[in-house]
């Protein structure tokens, strides 16, 4: 069993920036992916960006060059830099991890609780 602990949430003015972070825990799984979603009120929850294996990034349109996601190997955390913020950011941003647990080799996902985002003057 893995868990996720999501932080970093808030409230921020346009323009400001915030850094989420999330912790994955737990034995025997190794990851193959970490990522971040959003679901704004009222719409889908949306991919905001992933890296994967090696560290192959991927973004949202909507995002590109404003957020930046990094992973930490060593306590096994994923990071979303969010800069330039705007008030279409504001959402519940959610960890996503896919695991290989090692006991039988199969693929897991897990999600975060999810972290407030909000972006307002």
């Amino acid at each position: 069993q893995v868990q996720l602990v999501e932080s970093g949430g808030g409230l921020v003015q346009p323009g400001g920036s915030l850094r989420l972070s999330c912790a994955a825990s737990g034995s025997d799984f190794s990851i193959t992916a970490m990522g971040w979603y959003r679901q704004a009120p009222g719409k889908q929850r949306e991919a905001v960006a992933a890296i994967i294996g090696g560290g192959t990034t991927n973004y949202a349109d909507s995002v590109k060059g404003r957020f930046t996601i990094s992973r930490d190997n060593a306590k096994n955390t994923v990071y979303l830099q969010m800069n330039s913020l705007k008030p279409e950011d504001t959402a519940v941003y959610y960890c996503n991890v896919v695991v290989t647990l090692r006991a039988s080799w199969r693929a897991r996902e897990y999600w975060g609780q999810g972290t407030q985002v909000t972006v307002s003057s």
